[in-house]
């Protein structure tokens, strides 16, 4: 006789409670998450299957809240695990598997977030020193080489998991945050800097649960944004609105600032705008737009440095671009790059590469190989992979054009050994 397989503790919670199919308990978890007064939970058969397969990934704060209270058993005696391990009974290690991946430079497997408190607390000095590295990490990003600074900030994230069982109260609230930043931090070199997408979810995921540890739903949401360029970068609407729906319903939950607000306009247009919708993409940037001119009486968190009004201005020339708007397009790039700071330096050659774009889609392979040649000079000072990606999306535009001297002389450029090293190495 065939064992049962999957997670068989879920089949029978759900059965014995009455419900004969995944259908019936989807249904019956969505009607109970509206009686509860949890905003916006939809829950759909398929991710009552994945709850229920060999490998359940673990769910999200509310939906947890959900099953448990419909069903009346704890998240372990449903067949879950936690990432971060269970004080209960653990189910055979080769069904199931956490959120954590092999990290090519630290040994073993990405640390998971622990909950047991230790006998011996640490001082309560520990959350604001761990906190002071994470803010210098945050700062170093716009300068030092991604794979160099990469390493440090996983193991920063390690460091926090060691501390987090010995904290209590305040101080487990300051390391969980601290720690919830630098996941975030090391998912964004993952995906922008080493193209590395299911590696970056996966640590995305991690900065998730230690941002729900830390109870921080405006950080939960940047999160849930960042996960969403995952689906995003790839044309996978669906996917992308799905997280990003998440996304605003946890900022909706905080006092979130104009800035911020209109960042999630920005991440949701861009998405929009890969996936070949750039009539909602400039609608959404509009409407950033107009929320930054507007502002509102909340401040904007202090991690938030990924963003301006620059930053909006180039969100919208990459859109009117792809759009074929090119006149608008070559106006929103200029006054982006007119508008950066040195702060920004980092993003300049994603500006550049866009402009690049723009004269080459307008028959000017000339200015087209100016721009890019200026993209490869910040590049050459710091480096982003998105950047080089932009120049590479450019030389390929260009193609029609490379017997002339100028689109030659990009080629000896793109293809020196120091930019391919630098290239294919990173």
């Amino acid at each position: 006789m065939p064992r049962p397989t999957g997670n068989v503790r879920l089949k029978a919670a759900r059965v014995a409670a009455g419900f004969n199919s995944q259908q019936h308990l989807a249904d019956a978890l969505t009607q109970h998450a509206k009686d509860m007064g949890v905003r916006g939970l939809s829950i759909g058969v398929r991710q009552v299957r994945r709850w229920e397969s060999d490998t359940p990934p673990w769910p999200q704060p509310d939906c947890q809240r959900v099953l448990v209270q419909l069903l009346g058993q704890s998240m372990e005696a449903l067949g879950f695990t936690p990432p971060w391990g269970s004080d209960g009974p653990q189910r055979p290690q080769h069904t199931r598997r956490t959120a954590t991946t092999d990290h090519s430079t630290l040994p073993g497997r990405r640390p998971t977030l622990p909950r047991k408190v230790a006998a011996m607390p640490q001082p309560s000095t520990v959350g604001a020193d761990f906190m002071a590295v994470t803010r210098s990490h945050r700062r170093l990003y716009w300068s030092v080489a991604p794979a160099e600074l990469h390493p440090a900030v996983v193991a920063h994230a390690t460091l926090g998991c060691a501390l987090l069982p010995e904290t209590t109260d305040l101080m487990r609230h300051e390391v969980a945050a601290a720690m919830a930043e630098t996941y975030l931090l090391a998912g964004r070199i993952e995906f922008f800097d080493l193209r590395e997408p299911t590696t970056a979810n996966d640590t995305f995921l991690l900065a998730l649960q230690a941002a729900g540890e830390a109870d921080d739903v405006l950080l939960g949401s940047a999160i849930l944004a960042h996960m969403a360029f995952v689906p995003g970068w790839v044309a996978d609407r669906e996917g992308a609105l799905e997280r990003m729906t998440a996304a605003r319903t946890y900022a909706r939950r905080a006092p979130a600032s104009a800035e911020f607000l209109a960042w999630l306009d920005a991440v949701e247009a861009e998405c929009e705008t890969r996936s070949g919708s750039s009539r909602t993409a400039l609608h959404l940037l509009g409407h950033a737009e107009d929320l930054l001119a507007a502002g509102n009486e909340h401040p904007s968190p202090e991690w938030l440095d990924w963003f301006s009004p620059a930053r909006l201005a180039a969100f919208r020339g990459n859109t009117q671009m792809t759009a074929g708007h090119l006149p608008q397009a070559r106006e929103s790039l200029l006054r982006a790059l007119a508008a950066m700071t040195p702060a920004e330096d980092k993003q300049r050659s994603v500006v550049y590469g866009d402009l690049a774009a723009v004269e080459a889609a307008a028959g000017n392979p000339g200015q087209a190989c100016e721009y890019a040649g200026k993209a490869l000079d910040q590049l050459a000072v710091t480096w982003y992979a998105t950047g080089m990606d932009r120049v590479r999306e450019v030389r390929r535009a260009l193609a029609p054009h490379q017997a002339e001297r100028c689109v030659r002389d990009l080629d000896d450029r793109l293809y020196d050994w120091s930019t391919t090293l630098s290239a294919l190495g990173r």
